[in-house]
């Protein structure tokens, strides 16, 4: 839920998942309104290079009529996995259970798919790992669009 220290942004990018350009608004903190400072406070859904934490410069666009991201000031060293369901027996719910155990959150739409977070703090491995052995199996598909440094292998 946004806090009144929180603000929309607009965010125009090519996705990969849609396979084509794609808006998506996403919810940040206010750092410094004068200088267009921004952190993100949602994961973004569809594989725009950027993740929670990332500090932004975003300005308000007249033409769009809000605040529109520009660039990525800091990243904060957190990634984004998409991922797909590919089965129809397996509950996406139990899925992103598994990895929230494992501490990574995420935000779904539908039934089929979901976009997860992984901490800079956590080790991707066992991560990769378990999504690794469920696309093995049959269960999902997933993508890397924002892969840190530390969880690139």
């Amino acid at each position: 839920m946004p806090n009144d220290k929180q603000v929309k942004l607009l965010i125009k990018y090519f996705s990969p998942v849609l396979d084509q350009l794609t808006v998506e608004t996403l919810w940040a903190d206010v750092i410094d309104e004068v200088k267009g400072l921004y952190k993100i406070d949602n994961i973004p859904f569809y594989g725009p290079l950027l993740a929670c934490e990332d500090i932004v410069f975003a300005e308000y666009d007249d033409s769009e009529g809000m605040l529109t991201y520009r660039k990525t000031v800091e990243h904060s060293g957190n990634s984004v996995i998409l991922i797909v369901m590919m089965d129809e027996i397996t509950d996406v719910e139990i899925i992103r259970d598994e990895f929230r155990k494992m501490g990574c959150e995420s935000e779904g739409t539908g039934k089929r798919y979901f976009t997860m977070e992984v901490p800079f703090g956590l080790s991707y491995e066992p991560i990769r790992n378990l999504l690794l052995n469920y696309k093995r199996k049959g269960v999902l598909e997933y993508s890397e669009p924002c892969l840190s440094k530390k969880h690139s292998y």
